[in-house]
């Protein structure tokens, strides 16, 4: 093999990494202190996290340890990712002849894999990844299918790098300022051709919300209320909150699903407002909730790279903020949880950039509108 693959063990070890990777869509997770084994993760397939082990297991009780130690990193892996339930592959190529696999933990497959031979005999393969074995089989050998194997799985590296950068690049936030400029704007007419923001008439005349002229058909209310706000603080609070989030959003999203999540909460939280409270309202504080259930739910596909993120900051963030809303009067907090909601099903729909599939937004835009439908009937017509 030219001493770039010493062995048929080598040669199995970049097949596999290779099929993995390039045909399969696994990851490469990087665990500090591990040796001898590879991680690799995806998510959305039907074992969320391979291992590949090389290391020489002699007997039953370093089998036990092994895969012992296996099972406390898959409970730090399934924290960081949200998850209940992680189905893990965990192959072993080194095991000694003593050592039998008997019985796979909770959760957790174990297979001995000798050599290419055996991928083909095993029943795991055969169900979940009946292409490996034609996948793995080159007409190149040597030096040669090194650098063919090799420069496939850099490839492919180099394009999820890419869209990486696309993703979780800041770009300009255009849509953000404009909305923050809106904003200041029409509270600044408000007081010059009215009697400021905090006098009901002039906020009926700028487009608050109002159940009794939104039921006449003045249906234009249920988005511009939204751009409206009951004071200074009011107007800072939520233009601050705007600014901070905001430009990640659009950047994660792009502009045009940005403005359909923050418009399409606006509408959502308005109309759950108009079950609760029938009165002027007014406040983009609905469609920031559903920016934060956008960014939510776009944390729970990126969870390898936000996982620590949502659970520190996203969620806890939100939990204050509604319960604020809970303790404090003069809050329509009926709104804060109609945007969440909005703004996590519009995500749905529109889809997440590289993650979300056909099936998962067309599940999104039926829920989206089973619910828009549910709310439009109980404020039009139920109460």
């Amino acid at each position: 093999m030219n001493g770039i693959m010493k062995n048929e063990f080598d040669e199995l070890i970049i097949k596999l990494l290779h099929y993995f990777i390039t045909e399969q869509g696994y990851n490469p997770i990087i665990l500090h202190g591990a040796k001898d084994e590879i991680w690799l993760e995806n998510l959305n397939g039907d074992y969320q996290i391979i291992r590949i082990a090389s290391n020489y297991i002699h007997n039953k009780e370093q089998l036990d340890y092994d895969i012992y130690k296996t099972s406390r990193i898959m409970k730090d892996i399934k924290k960081k990712t949200f998850s209940l339930h992680i189905n893990t592959l965990n192959i072993f190529l080194n095991l000694g002849e003593n050592v039998n696999l008997q019985t796979n933990p909770d959760d957790i497959t174990c297979i001995n894999v000798k050599n290419i031979n055996d991928l083909s005999k095993e029943k795991v393969f055969q169900e979940f990844f009946p292409s490996i074995t034609n996948k793995i089989d080159f007409k190149e050998k040597g030096l040669e299918l090194f650098m063919k194997l090799t420069s496939d799985i850099n490839k492919k590296n180099e394009e999820d790098a890419k869209r990486a950068e696309d993703i979780f690049k800041i770009k300009k936030p255009t849509v953000t300022l404009a909305l923050i400029f809106i904003n200041v704007l029409i509270f600044a007419l408000m007081y010059i051709f009215g009697n400021g923001s905090t006098d009901a008439l002039t906020l009926i005349k700028f487009g608050a919300s109002h159940r009794d002229l939104i039921r006449a058909g003045e249906y234009y209310r249920l988005i511009t209320s939204s751009f409206l706000h009951i004071g200074l603080m009011h107007l800072a609070f939520n233009n601050y909150a705007l600014y901070i989030i905001g430009p990640q959003l659009e950047s994660f999203y792009g502009k045009i699903k940005f403005l359909i999540i923050y418009l399409f909460s606006a509408i959502i939280s308005t109309l759950l407002s108009m079950l609760f409270f029938g009165g002027v309202s007014a406040g983009a504080s609905g469609s920031i909730f559903g920016l934060l259930g956008a960014l939510l739910y776009f944390g729970y596909h990126y969870r390898i790279y936000l996982g620590t993120v949502i659970k520190s900051q996203i969620i806890p963030l939100i939990l204050i903020n509604l319960l604020i809303g809970f303790t404090l009067p003069g809050i329509n907090n009926a709104a804060h949880i109609g945007g969440l909601i909005g703004g996590v099903l519009i995500s749905m729909a529109i889809g997440v950039k590289y993650k979300s599939t056909k099936m998962d937004k067309l599940n999104g835009w039926i829920m989206t509108g089973i619910f828009t439908g549910f709310l439009i009937y109980l404020s039009f017509i139920g109460i």
